[in-house]
Formats: structure tokens, C-alpha cells, sequence
């Protein structure tokens, strides 16, 4: 990829949770679609400007990537999209499937697990329901899959875990962030990021344009409309000083995150 194209394009994960910010976004800039984790590559070898990665992954690679300031991925308790399904309550388990594509969601249930003293065995593999829950008593999902998998099976859903950070820290849970690389030109970063926060106050302000983000959701979705504005209002894209406190503190207390985040100066 040459750098005129790597500087037109920014990353988004293959899930609705940032369809406010791509909605229409402006013909200009190209789109790298892909799972989360694959984005923290994408990122690293300069495929993307900016993309929106597993919060847990730019604690692993802090030393080479930078925030960008007032969006990303979060939930105030309830997310919906991030779930733990089980035949048994959490507190019976003895295996969890866990999913290969967000490092944030594993490491939040881990964190989870630990401060409820249980002895868990972990089982890496795809994230496709049936085949997780023929390997364990529980079965992480996340994103789409786990709002189908909730709307088919909603007696197996055993825990939310932005309900479960928000009850056991107090605070809102930041699952995904927009990073850039460090050595990014700060020109063309600051016009990414102004293109995602234009498409993210059109989705705020305007009830027309909401509409229609929901419409390209159920579009690739399948979901009802009623379940997307649902989620809508359990999920949002702007990041608050209050939910930077919720982030700070699941990069130091889940992933033990010793330096402080770096912002890029957009």
C-alpha cells in the first residue's frame, strides 16, 4: 500500500457498535473493514490511518500507538453485544469458551472471573456459538454474533459484562478505541478524525440521519429495528472525561497498563 492510499484510509470493525461514525461518511476517505483484533495489525503495518481496536490491545502496543480524544467503543452498564452464555450460572462454570476476536472482551471476563475467586479453564477457538458450547459451560460472544445469539437463545445469556464492569468498578466500560500510529502525520490524522466526529454529531443531532443509520444496521444485521435503538442507547461512540475514568481504569487493573495513555494532538 503506498502512503497517499494508507493516508486515505481509516479502519472500522466489521460490527454495527461504530456504524454513527461510517454512516455515509464522506466518499473521500477508503474503508478497511475487519474483526477488532485484525485492525491492531492493520494499524501497526501503516494499512489505515486510524481504526477503532480492543482497548486491550493498545495496552499491548502502547508504546507505538496514540488515542485519539472523544470516541470509541463503550457502554454506562448495560452493552448488550458483549455476553457470556452458559446452561449453568456463571459461578458453576468450569470451562468458558473464549472468542479470537477481541482481546478486550477476554480480558474483561478474566478480570471478572478473578475477583469472583473462581478456578476457570479457558478454551481458545472461532467465535460460532454451538461450536463453544459443545466445548465448555460457557461461551463468550461478542458484536453481532452475540446480539443473534442472544435474540435465539436469550434463556442461555448468563452475564453482560458492561452491566458486571459497571457494578464492580462504578464506572462506565470503554471495550474498543481509536488509536493511530505515533509516527502518523498529525495533517491527515486530524482530518480522519474530524470526518468520524462530523458522521457521529449528525447521528446526535439529527433524528433523520439517526434513522437512517439504523436502516443500514438492520440491513446488515438482521436485527429488528426495535432491538437497534435499543442498542443504540446502550452503546455510544463519544467519549466523556467520565468514561476516560472507566478506561484508565481497565488499562491499569485488567491489563496492567503502568504509563499513562498518550492523546494524539488533534
Amino acid at each position: 500500500m503506498t502512503q497517499s492510499t494508507w493516508l486515505q484510509t481509516i479502519g472500522r470493525v466489521a460490527f454495527i457498535n461504530c456504524d454513527p461514525l461510517f454512516h455515509a461518511l464522506d466518499p473521500k476517505w477508503n474503508v478497511l473493514a475487519a474483526p477488532p483484533s485484525w485492525l491492531t495489525g492493520h494499524v501497526l503495518r501503516r494499512d489505515c490511518i486510524l481504526a477503532p481496536i480492543p482497548a486491550a490491545d493498545y495496552a499491548k502496543h502502547a508504546d507505538e500507538l496514540q488515542l485519539l480524544p472523544d470516541i470509541g467503543i463503550g457502554s454506562q452498564g448495560e452493552v448488550g453485544s458483549v455476553l457470556l452464555f452458559g446452561a449453568i450460572p456463571l459461578d458453576a462454570m468450569k470451562t468458558i469458551a473464549l472468542p479470537s476476536d477481541s482481546a478486550t472482551s477476554v480480558a474483561l471476563l478474566k478480570h471478572l472471573v478473578e475477583n469472583r475467586n473462581m478456578e476457570v479453564t479457558y478454551v481458545e477457538t472461532g467465535p460460532d456459538y454451538e461450536a463453544m458450547m459443545s466445548l465448555a459451560d460457557g461461551a463468550l460472544l461478542i458484536g453481532d454474533r452475540a446480539l443473534e445469539a442472544a435474540r435465539e437463545f436469550p434463556e442461555m445469556v448468563q452475564l453482560d459484562l458492561g452491566k458486571a464492569w459497571m457494578e464492580l468498578e462504578g464506572l462506565p466500560m470503554i471495550f474498543g478505541v481509536f488509536v493511530a500510529r505515533r509516527d502518523t502525520p498529525l495533517d491527515a490524522l486530524a482530518q480522519a478524525h474530524r470526518a468520524l466526529l462530523k458522521n457521529l454529531e449528525r447521528f446526535e443531532e439529527n433524528p433523520e440521519a439517526r434513522e437512517q443509520v439504523i436502516a443500514w444496521s438492520m440491513e446488515k444485521s438482521g436485527l429488528a429495528y426495535e432491538r437497534l435503538d435499543q442498542y443504540y442507547g446502550e452503546v455510544f461512540n463519544r467519549l466523556n472525561e467520565h468514561h476516560l475514568e472507566g478506561l484508565f481504569r481497565f488499562l491499569t487493573h485488567a491489563c496492567k497498563l503502568k504509563d499513562e495513555p498518550q492523546f494524539a494532538p488533534v
